[in-house]
């Protein structure tokens, strides 16, 4: 498996010049790095006008590995070939390395690259990229990747230390400007370059990096150890790499330490890399760095896992408009009254505190007068408030704050609480809130336990993390007062007046809900229904055999109908069809072939089977096949006014022209796709001609990649969008938002 790795951008607040100065320092050797045992030049040439200095070095480097694995190998140091492009007009070093030992069993190659700071010319950026591969190393590939990544990462972070440490020196020497580049400058400068320590101010080498930029352990440790870049990748795609995108699309490394908090150089790279392949893929909101690193968090930086878990919680996000919950969701009047839950102050680190009186809390009246989706969101919308707390505490604290703790008082919890439709519902929004929150409870204080909480505890345990199990601190009775407690956690100035504290808990004390309150099981279903479906995007069913469509009556021909349809279960293959008149009314009769008889279903059929394609109607568009989880855009501009029909069809596997007997791929799918069902949500607009401003063309679908089929979304054939589709669905969904106001 090749090991990747991603810098964020480190900024030394010093001029190019200068800092190319203290690079060169580090040559032929560093007392700093003590792997770095010498370097040679292989070849080296300066541009006719002095501006471009190219140089190859050799270098050798002691890697610290055991000594039987380097006697099995058969040598002392690792050689790696480094080559280093430096452009005084422009400012910029390139440095390019790969290993020359043992080449043929491991590839490494790295990619670094030092320009100018693109808002302050005075400072100077540093990015890196680098990728192992082990193809075979006498059967210890497993052995020297470990030992690579280890070396490599602690090395990592003495990069930028090693440079300021030249730059101390050189300010000590007196040296505090070196002036800037310029074609008259130059001719002096050409002849046969010395030491820069010699003559610093001249810039002779800056281009002779021994080792990765910013990094010279690193490149050194990544010569032999897990330098990391596309192993068989041209480097000049790896560079390619490091210059794209704006400055806004990258991560400054001060940044990440201030509003992220302290992470490995290795788990920065993960972090980088995960937002980056969102930036490709997703072509909506692109979640915040912090809800991205607490699923990395949550499955230990594992970036596939987190990439998997992350496209379900977003994809589940766009479905119910979480992120306009905390505009749109009002709580009911019961809900007020008596959910004994709230926020109160922050405990001893920042972190915002939220009380759960749950002993307090009838919950069988709450889900009988309420419902399971109204506590849902309730407790949705908690979360959301918990998220927007964090982003304002990492404000106020000045140090990063992305989780809070949650303090739960027990008392008066009895066998009552233990109502099984209470503890189902409870169950629910455990199993939602840890798929979409995760890494969010930074501590859970449990107090005044009874003799019942084993039981409950029991029922729940199983369906919480094991991660978050560990954040639990549980005090039975009056233990919480004493050394260990609560003390410990929060200050005794805001603990609540109910646990003995002097501070007053503005959270309801709760109580039994009135039964008049109480409402049917068919008038709560009706209500879930409703509160689920507040969205702008609707659903509908797909069965074999039975299609949905919609139709869109167009008056002025030119006209634009866009889409955005997700693929939340099944195969689909959406169509496009033109008649000139009017369908028949809505038909649902062909649900009953397949036993569907609950009105929630949506499916409309709308094409009679009594037409015939290319007379009655016809086709517009090639038809578009989509996975399950693929999440799609796209746009039609109209050539003729009628009624335009757009189809969600049930896609059949193709069978095997060969023999009769089922491939394995048609097996699985029939048992992906229950009862031949697939489930689609979609929002359609049709906008004037003149309040689209993209290419009057037909523009094809773009799948996003942004879906729980991530390696395969993203691979598909109908994933390469063009930049100028993704700039017209952003003016699109601009348009949209501004009809919608």
């Amino acid at each position: 498996m090749v090991q990747k790795y991603q810098s964020p951008v480190r900024v030394y607040k010093h001029p190019f010049e200068l800092v190319m100065a203290a690079y060169e320092r580090r040559f032929p050797t560093c007392h700093l790095i003590p792997m770095f045992v010498n370097s040679d030049v292989v070849n080296e040439e300066t541009s006719e006008d002095g501006a471009t200095h190219r140089i190859e070095r050799r270098c050798a480097l002691d890697v610290d590995a055991p000594r039987l694995l380097k006697r099995i190998a058969g040598v002392d140091y690792v050689y790696f070939i480094q080559k280093n492009t430096l452009n005084r007009k422009e400012r910029t070093l390139h440095i390019e390395s790969h290993n020359e030992t043992f080449s043929n069993r491991v590839v490494v190659h790295e990619t670094c690259c030092y320009s100018v700071h693109p808002e302050n010319e005075g400072w100077t950026c540093f990015e890196q990229t680098a990728s192992l591969d082990i193809k075979s190393f006498f059967g210890f590939e497993s052995t020297v990747e470990k030992i690579a990544m280890k070396q490599y990462a602690s090395s990592i972070n003495k990069g930028k230390e090693i440079i300021e440490f030249y730059l101390r020196e050189l300010e000590s020497e007196g040296v505090i400007h070196i002036p800037r580049w310029t074609c008259s400058s130059v001719s002096s400068a050409l002849p046969a370059p010395s030491s820069l320590s010699a003559s610093p101010p001249e810039l002779q080498h800056p281009s002779a990096p021994a080792v990765s930029a910013s990094q010279p352990a690193d490149a050194k440790d990544g010569a032999s150890q897990e330098a990391k870049q596309d192993s068989g990748a041209p480097q000049a795609d790896s560079l390619v790499e490091i210059l794209a995108g704006t400055p806004e699309d990258k991560l400054d490394a001060d940044y990440i330490k201030r509003y992220l908090g302290d992470l490995t150089p290795l788990q920065e790279s993960c972090l980088i890399r995960l937002r980056k392949w969102l930036q490709e893929t997703h072509k909506g909101k692109i979640p915040k760095d912090e809800h991205i690193l607490r699923f990395l968090r949550a499955r230990d930086f594992n970036m596939d896992k987190a990439r998997e878990i992350l496209c379900q919680s977003l994809t589940w996000r766009k479905q119910h408009q979480v992120d306009y919950l905390l505009e749109t969701w009002s709580p009911p009047q019961v809900l007020q009254d008596y959910y004994t839950g709230g926020w109160h102050h922050h405990d001893r680190d920042g972190r915002p505190l939220y009380i759960l009186r749950l002993g307090h809390m009838d919950t069988k009246g709450l889900v009988r007068a309420l419902g399971e989706e109204s506590l849902l969101r309730h407790v949705l919308s908690i979360n959301e408030e918990g998220l927007r707390r964090c982003e304002e505490n990492t404000k106020v604290f000045g140090r990063p704050i992305s989780c809070w703790t949650c303090l739960v008082d027990l008392e008066g919890l009895n066998m009552r609480h233990l109502w099984r439709p209470g503890v189902k519902a409870l169950l629910r929004i455990i199993e939602v809130v840890e798929a979409n929150y995760p890494e969010t409870l930074g501590r859970l204080l449990i107090l005044r336990a009874p003799r019942v909480f084993p039981v409950l505890w029991t029922l729940v345990s199983p369906f919480i993390d094991e991660n978050t199990r560990k954040k639990f601190l549980i005090y039975a009775g009056n233990d919480y007062q004493g050394p260990g407690g609560l003390v410990d956690y929060i200050d005794k100035e805001i603990i609540p007046d109910f646990l003995g504290g002097e501070c007053m808990c503005e959270v309801p004390e709760g109580g039994l809900v009135p039964k008049s309150m109480y409402r049917t099981p068919e008038e709560l279903e009706n209500e879930d229904v409703r509160l689920w479906t507040e969205t702008i995007y609707q659903s509908a069913s797909i069965f074999k055999g039975a299609p949905h469509e919609l139709v869109i009556e167009i008056i002025d021909a030119a006209s634009v109908i866009t889409w955005d349809f997700d693929v939340c279960k099944g195969d689909i293959v959406f169509n496009i069809y033109h008649s000139k008149r009017a369908p028949q009314p809505p038909r649902k009769d062909a649900l009953g072939a397949h036993g569907i008889t609950s009105p929630g279903v949506n499916n409309v059929q709308l094409i009679d089977k009594s037409w015939t394609l290319g007379q009655d109607y016809s086709m517009v568009e090639s038809p578009l096949t989509c996975k399950e989880g693929e999440s799609v855009q796209g746009s039609h501009i109209t050539r003729w006014p009628g009624f335009y029909i757009l189809q969600w069809k049930f896609h059949n596997m193709p069978a095997c022209s060969a023999t009769n007997l089922p491939r394995v791929d048609d097996v699985l799918a029939t048992l992906q796709v229950s009862s031949h069902k697939c489930k689609v949500m979609f929002y359609t607009e049709v906008l004037g001609s003149e309040d689209f401003r993209g290419s009057m063309t037909s523009l094809e679908s773009s799948h996003s990649g942004f879906s729980q089929l991530s390696a395969a979304t993203t691979s598909s054939n109908h994933s390469q969008c063009s930049s100028m589709i993704s700039r017209c669905l952003l003016e699109f969904s601009a348009q949209a938002d501004k009809r919608r106001k």
